[in-house]
């Protein structure tokens, strides 16, 4: 396979426009529902084979029915799912999303079957034959914080595989943990906050110049409607975001990291790979849930 994504797998519950919680038993009609695949590793794993890679992921759920379908669904959309086990007496973890008329999303969380993957759990194999690993979460998937798995990572990078790594949460101990990651790592993915946190910054510049320091070949940080800023060994470089109107941010995160990933796979530099990443965000953005808007996404690996 050419990339492995390795790490957080949720299903998602999206609806659109929430304006606000009813009181009681009362109901609010709304637009639209859907149930995805989401999370650092699922939905990019989703996005990357819309965009036509072909993708393995790895990563852990809960023997239950929302596993079935976290199954069930990314395997439809082309991802080869073998790489994911099944935990006994736990739940797959899962998310509900009611998303504002801006576009925002606040969320209930359950963190399920993520929080016990270990490295037990996967296929060293296939770490290693990988063009890209992508690694989806790190901050919050707490039994790969572990020397076997760094080491895995490290022989991996010297036979040639790019390791990426894209964060989950926005909470500032978990931000710090995942730091030890960073010396095993190609290429960090962050968005504002998770940089600004993770390297105790008070500016993105700074924070990206600073986490670089640390490991990773470039930083990448997402800025929303700002774009994304690119910290290299040449400098900083940004790349603006493209105006479309904003549906749903969910996902827009996983959506950067596919094309970006995406754009390495084809042998782009880094700043045109992270213009594919801006591209298959700006896609996501128009629709509800983590893979909207890619109907023909692999024809974007030509055009941008």
């Amino acid at each position: 396979m050419t990339v492995v994504t390795l790490g957080v797998h949720i299903v998602d519950v999206l609806a659109r426009p929430v304006e606000s919680i009813p009181d009681g038993q009362d109901t609010h009609l709304l637009e639209q529902i859907r149930i995805t695949a989401a999370g650092a590793a699922a939905g990019t794993a989703v996005d990357l084979a819309r965009l036509g890679v072909d993708v393995f992921s790895m990563g852990a759920v809960g023997d239950d029915e929302l596993g079935d379908f976290l199954l069930m669904v990314m395997g439809r959309h082309g991802v080869d799912v073998t790489g994911i086990v099944r935990k006994d007496g736990e739940q797959t973890a899962a998310s509900i999303l009611p998303i504002r008329p801006d576009g925002g999303r606040p969320s209930f969380h359950v963190p399920g079957a993520n929080l016990s993957l270990s490295p037990a759990d996967l296929d060293r194999e296939r770490v290693l034959g990988a063009k890209v690993v992508h690694l989806g979460g790190m901050d919050v998937t707490w039994g790969l914080y572990d020397p076997a798995f760094f080491a895995l990572l490290d022989e991996a990078r010297r036979g040639g595989t790019v390791v990426t790594m894209d964060l989950l949460s926005n909470m500032p101990d978990l931000m710090q943990g995942a730091r030890s990651f960073l010396p095993h790592i190609d290429y960090l993915l962050p968005n504002e906050e998770q940089a600004l946190l993770m390297s105790g910054a008070s500016g993105v510049e700074e924070a990206a110049t600073a986490l670089l320091g640390e490991g990773p070949t470039a930083v990448l940080v997402t800025l929303g409607g700002e774009g994304s800023l690119i910290a290299t060994a040449s400098g900083i470089t940004r790349v603006l975001a493209l105006d479309v109107p904003v549906v749903d941010t969910t996902g827009c995160g996983d959506a950067y990291c596919a094309g970006f990933i995406a754009g390495l796979v084809d042998g782009r530099e880094v700043v045109g790979a992270a213009r594919l990443g801006t591209a298959v965000a700006a896609r996501v953005a128009g629709g509800l849930g983590s893979d909207a808007g890619l109907d023909g996404a692999r024809n974007l690996r030509d055009k941008e």
